[in-house]
């Protein structure tokens, strides 16, 4: 079994980083009421970092029971993530769903993400697509 830690090494730190995934994104999976973006990160492990804002989530107590809860299933999947940089975007409404359903929906999104991880959309402006 892999490694489920969540240690130092498994989170974005800085606004750096949080820039190159929004600058770079490369895969985006959007879910009820989240969205993931994503980018390769050259790691053999995956890094997560949050967004979420007051505007969406008003309350504090509600925003780190949405991050504990992300944090978990993000640890409990990080196996079948592989190497990339992953910002969780949180909308309105979010706080509304249950622990329970949180993990429901996040093993979807993790599951949908792992796809999209092996096989990556191809670039739009890449060679192949502008001589088609």
């Amino acid at each position: 079994m892999a490694d489920q830690s969540f240690s130092r090494d498994k989170r974005l730190l800085t606004p750096r980083q949080f820039k190159a995934v929004f600058d770079g994104t490369t895969g985006k999976v959007p879910g009820k009421q989240v969205l993931l973006l994503a980018r390769a990160n050259q790691l053999d492990h995956p890094r997560i970092g949050f967004v979420i804002a007051k505007k969406s989530v008003r309350l504090a107590v509600e925003r780190n029971r949405l991050k504990r809860v992300i944090r978990d299933s993000f640890r409990r999947h990080q196996d079948v993530i592989g190497g990339w940089d992953i910002v969780v975007l949180a909308r309105k409404g979010m706080a509304d769903s249950d622990n329970s359903e949180l993990h429901a929906h996040f093993a979807k999104l993790w599951k949908r993400f792992s796809r999209l991880a092996t096989h990556p959309p191809a670039a739009k402006d890449s060679p192949a697509r502008r001589n088609a």
